[in-house]
């Protein structure tokens, strides 16, 4: 099973553009013969990087007001027309598709990584369990709806947004539904996913996928109301894509600044070899001390009885 993340720079707040820019990727995809494709987290459409550089904790703010409306506007539904475009092209492609998104639901932006089938189409929606720092002033905080793995061919797929991939429950959570190949996917940095993607590889025995972006503040839309001050920033997202096997060591280190698909061929037989003296979720478990319980029932705002 060939596995592979989509380092590259997506138009931010431009779903339609970013749609074009999924799409064209995954046709790149089937052309080098992958199977699963995880593109970076809110890779569709775009990473609220503007708070880390304009204050954005100020309350009642009238520019941070309008920045969140601008965010909300260029957020994606998941009936909306920009999934079902990438839903067909997964279907017609044949790649599993992981993607992350910023979700709009009524006023509120989660943090969601969707899983795509080709047979099956969208199969998961995880909301990201607890935006990091500053995340959460414009992200939702989500519910464990999502925490679910995936059949692709012979092999059980996972998937967890950044931070997230840090809470040891939310790990054994995936670890326990038998997962072999873990996507972890990020907004863009080396830093981020140097000791995370070996760690998972390592501890679950699992090949461990990290997807992270290219952004540069130069994609700012001129009509945003921070773009002066953002588009002055030179600096910006270096990626950090890399590739794990079960036994923990790199197979693709974390690649900096290149625009490109990482991919590696994954073999079941490794991740089974490697069990052999660890499974986090089997031999090496002892549920008759420790107990998980999950919560898969998605959160609304409100419940309705006739």
């Amino acid at each position: 099973m060939r596995i592979a993340a989509a380092q590259a720079r997506c138009p931010w707040l431009a779903p339609e553009a970013g749609t074009r820019k999924v799409v064209d990727l995954l046709h790149q995809a089937r052309a080098q013969d992958v199977d699963l494709l995880a593109f970076p987290e809110t890779f569709l459409s775009g990473y609220p990087f503007w708070l880390t550089h304009t204050g954005g904790a100020t309350f009642d703010d009238p520019l941070q007001k309008q920045a969140y409306a601008y965010y909300l506007d260029a957020a994606v539904e998941l009936a909306g027309p920009e999934l079902q475009t990438i839903t067909e092209a997964v279907r017609d492609l044949g790649v599993f598709t992981y993607l992350g998104i910023s979700e709009r639901a009524r006023g509120t932006v989660y943090c969601t990584l969707v899983a795509i089938s080709p047979e099956h189409g969208l199969v998961g929606a995880h909301r990201k369990l607890m935006p990091t720092y500053e995340e959460r002033l414009v992200w939702g905080t989500g519910d464990g709806h999502g925490l679910r793995v995936h059949q692709v061919g012979d092999v059980r797929v996972s998937g967890l947004n950044c931070w997230e991939n840090w809470m040891p429950l939310a790990r054994q959570s995936v670890y326990a539904q038998g997962t072999d190949v873990h996507v972890s996917v990020w907004p863009g940095s080396t830093g981020l996913t140097r000791d995370i993607t070996r760690f998972i590889a390592r501890e679950g025995r699992v090949y461990s996928l990290a997807a992270g972006a290219l952004i540069s503040y130069q994609d700012v839309p001129s009509d945003f109301p921070f773009h002066e001050r953002l588009t002055a920033i030179e600096s910006g997202y270096d990626g950090g894509s890399a590739i794990a096997g079960p036994d923990g060591a790199w197979i693709v280190p974390p690649v900096s600044g290149e625009e490109r698909l990482i991919w590696a061929d994954a073999d079941p037989a490794q991740v089974r070899g490697e069990r052999q003296n660890f499974d986090p979720a089997g031999h090496y478990n002892r549920p008759d001390v420790f107990r998980l319980e999950v919560d898969r029932r998605r959160l609304n705002p409100a419940e309705f009885r006739q």
